[in-house]
């Protein structure tokens, strides 16, 4: 399904990480490569602009980190980003330029492209959030099915295999995912999409549109 392509849902010139979509039609292909993807690349980042902290951590020297925030490697914090107080990065985490990690946020197996905002209170795992997405206070990707079974992700046009256990979600450029809202396994939502408040997102929600509710998707007006 076009919709759900790298090409149609990402502007790869707003992430570190363009590499790693190269040869992929699917977004959520990348997500078993990023930990090798971060060693590969961090190894070419300029001195300059970057300092190598601890085993595999990668922080540009504009990014601002609070001393309480606990990163793990492999990870790379881009340029002017800023993870702020008890935020945890667990691992094959790419924060992207001026990106906001914010209070008690976790993230886990994910690229976040340039200027996204997760600031309070989120999880985010396994997935892949796109230029200037923002996820509101206490919205979470949920990763893993409650039946443990592989994620399909579910269009209109039927079921798509990922063949993975552990799938949060895609979201476009420019996705505004509101407060208090579920991102179930396999989420997919497209570029310049609005999520309500307290929404239960599941399967794929097309791009420019708006979501009040399952079942209740509507076209933006321009």
């Amino acid at each position: 399904m076009k919709e759900l392509t790298v090409k149609e849902m990402y502007s790869l010139n707003e992430t570190i990480a363009k590499d790693i979509f190269e040869g992929v039609t699917y977004p959520w292909e990348v997500l078993p490569k990023i930990g090798a993807f971060i060693l590969e690349l961090g190894e070419t980042l300029s001195e300059e602009e970057y300092e190598k902290r601890g085993d595999d951590i990668w922080i540009a020297k504009s990014a601002t980190v609070f001393p309480s925030a606990y990163i793990h490697g492999p990870a790379i914090i881009g340029k002017n980003a800023e993870v702020r107080h008890c935020a945890f990065i667990r691992g094959n985490a790419i924060v992207g330029e001026g990106c906001v990690v914010g209070n008690s946020t976790e993230l886990k197996n994910v690229i976040l492209f340039n200027k996204v905002q997760v600031p309070h209170y989120n999880y985010v795992g396994d997935s892949v959030l796109g230029h200037q997405s923002h996820m509101g206070a206490g919205s979470i990707t949920s990763n893993v099915k409650s039946d443990k079974k592989l994620v399909v992700v579910k269009t209109p046009e039927g079921g798509i295999d990922t063949g993975m256990k552990k799938f949060g979600a895609m979201l476009g450029d420019h996705v505004e995912v509101g407060c208090g809202t579920v991102l179930n396994p396999g989420s997919v939502v497209g570029p310049h999409t609005d999520i309500y408040p307290l929404s239960m997102v599941r399967g794929f929600v097309p791009g420019g549109s708006i979501y009040k509710k399952q079942g209740e998707i509507v076209e933006k007006q321009a």
